[in-house]
């Protein structure tokens, strides 16, 4: 590893950094409103055309951590690792039946969370609560991964200093990269992400195509790469008495791969910053055109993970698997263009970390400040919130990420997969039959989580007695599979059981103010926004 500051590297990213700071503040008067309210801070205005919502949805997605993790878990395990690739193929025809009927009736009623549709759809605030805390609290730890990229970005290239050096000194890089993102997204909103999104996409995809044709090369082409590959999975792991990996998967990890893959599919869409990111579509039809071209980036990350085995092969040693492919490129590139590719890193993680503050925040403004705390609340207050809580969102994503090892960020991560994987049933249901109760749906969904959270607590690693993985065995199956699809599968189960009990004895089941048509309206049906009445909690 690099022993000082890389300098080159270093101007380069400054450089990249200085203009899209610049970007971030300049969007402010971006397409902007004179109406202070949350459709133009968190929403945009909702105006955002097809390319715009392409390139802020794949900035929103498509993060630093992918960009780190990805080809990281590859490095460590092997094939294993591609199971981000056949999610993100799945999970595109998935979204084509749903976003557009969540976008339209959203539209149509002035919602700007998933939590409003949910309590406007099924008359309940304690289920819309439930799905605001599950959002908040899986999205937290979605922040934290964000700066432990640019974290690993600062390392490789010698900033800050080694871990011996004072905790000031050693995280001020991180600090004012942090002090940046909290200034530009408090003063421009949705608008700084998405316009800052242009230049991280274009980065990304730029490094990738070098990174694919260059580094092979100097690395002797793919058979020599694959080769050192395998040879590395092929040696045991004392502590296991097993292979370290596989360079092609084994029978043994199909359950895992499989429900993995499947339920971080269903789970995608389920974030806030997600729906954030689609609900700043001007159109119905911008988002059914975008589920059609967002699979260009599953290509990019298929080669992306390649890079995990371009690591083995360029002799990449590293005690944080994370550092991987920044060192790869630090040892491979030439200076000026490993500032290029830190550079795509870092914007990487500044567009989505924009945007999960903006969403957390819209989820605690709208669905618990204005529900149960100033139910009165002006547009112009819950403005004024969701730009102050957005703020102390990042503060504890910044807490979290200095406070704490980063393999703990990560397994929070997957444990907050797990979780936002439990409001499917509510939100995707919902869109498409009134059929549950709202209280079978919150029964469901506490089933869920205190499955999923234990079943998580009980996952060992070696270096962790809790949380140290998000599969574990499948009960009555007896393979081992992802924690979050049997959370899911119990969920369902519950849901439907108490359905029916409830319906049979005639539970009071809240009001719909949705109507069938809102379901298909688009921008030319708009009419008059809806204000959410106040209805009793349904729990």
């Amino acid at each position: 590893m690099n022993n000082g500051v890389n300098g080159v590297a270093l101007t380069v990213f400054i450089i990249f950094f200085l203009a899209v700071t610049v970007m971030g503040f300049l969007a402010a008067r971006w397409r902007r409103s004179e109406t202070d309210s949350l459709d133009e801070w968190g929403l945009g205005g909702r105006s955002f055309g097809t390319w715009i919502t392409w390139f802020l949805l794949g900035g929103d997605l498509y993060t630093a951590y992918t960009f780190v993790a990805v080809p990281a878990a590859i490095y460590a395990a092997g094939a294993s690792g591609f199971f981000a690739v056949p999610y993100t193929i799945l999970v595109y025809p998935l979204i084509f039946t749903f976003l557009p009927r969540l976008w339209s009736v959203s539209h149509k009623h002035g919602y700007v969370t998933t939590s409003d549709f949910v309590r406007g759809r099924f008359g309940s605030k304690g289920l819309s609560l439930a799905v605001a805390v599950t959002g908040i609290l899986a999205t937290m730890p979605y922040i934290a991964l964000q700066l432990v990229g640019i974290q690993a970005v600062l390392d490789v290239m010698g900033v800050g200093g080694g871990e011996n050096t004072n905790w000031f000194v050693k995280d001020l890089p991180l600090l004012i990269a942090f002090g940046v993102l909290a200034a530009y997204t408090y003063s421009s909103g949705l608008r700084a992400p998405a316009l800052i999104a242009f230049v991280k996409d274009t980065l990304i995809y730029i490094v990738i195509a070098v990174a694919i044709i260059y580094i092979p090369i100097k690395l002797g082409g793919f058979d020599d790469i694959f080769a050192a590959a395998g040879k590395k999975f092929e040696q045991i792991n004392p502590a296991t008495d097993k292979p370290v990996g596989a360079l092609a998967p084994g029978s043994t990890g199909t359950w895992t791969y499989a429900t993995l893959a499947l339920g971080s599919a269903l789970a995608l869409f389920m974030y806030p910053h997600s729906i954030t990111a689609t609900l700043s579509s001007k159109s119905r039809e911008v988002i059914r055109r975008n589920t059609t071209i967002l699979p260009l980036y599953s290509l990019m990350l298929g080669l992306l993970a390649l890079l995990g085995f371009m690591a083995i092969a360029a002799g990449i040693k590293v005690q944080n698997g994370q550092l991987a492919i920044p060192q790869l490129f630090e040892d491979m590139f030439p200076d000026w263009f490993a500032g290029v590719a830190f550079a795509a890193i870092g914007i990487g993680a500044l567009v989505p970390a924009a945007i999960m503050s903006i969403a957390a925040a819209n989820l605690f403004t709208r669905n618990i400040y204005k529900d149960f705390i100033k139910p009165d609340a002006t547009p112009q207050q819950e403005t004024k919130v969701s730009k102050l809580v957005s703020l102390l969102v990042k503060v504890g994503a910044l807490a979290f990420v200095l406070t704490m090892d980063k393999t703990v960020a990560i397994n929070f991560q997957l444990l907050g997969g797990i979780w936002i994987l439990q409001t499917f049933p509510a939100l995707v249901g919902g869109l498409f039959t009134r059929w549950f109760h709202r209280w079978a749906l919150l029964a469901g969904w506490a089933v869920g989580m205190v499955y999923g959270t234990l079943a998580a607590f009980g996952v060992e690693s070696p270096t962790q007695k809790h949380f140290g993985g998000s599969s574990a065995e499948i009960p009555g199956i007896g393979q081992i599979g992802y924690i979050g699809m049997t959370a899911i599968v119990l969920n369902v189960i519950v849901t439907v059981v108490l359905t029916f009990v409830l319906r049979a004895v005639k539970a009071p089941e809240g009001v719909d103010e949705t109507a069938p048509a809102d379901y298909t309206a688009d921008a030319g049906d708009k009419g008059v926004q809806v204000e959410m009445p106040t209805v009793g909690a349904g729990h």
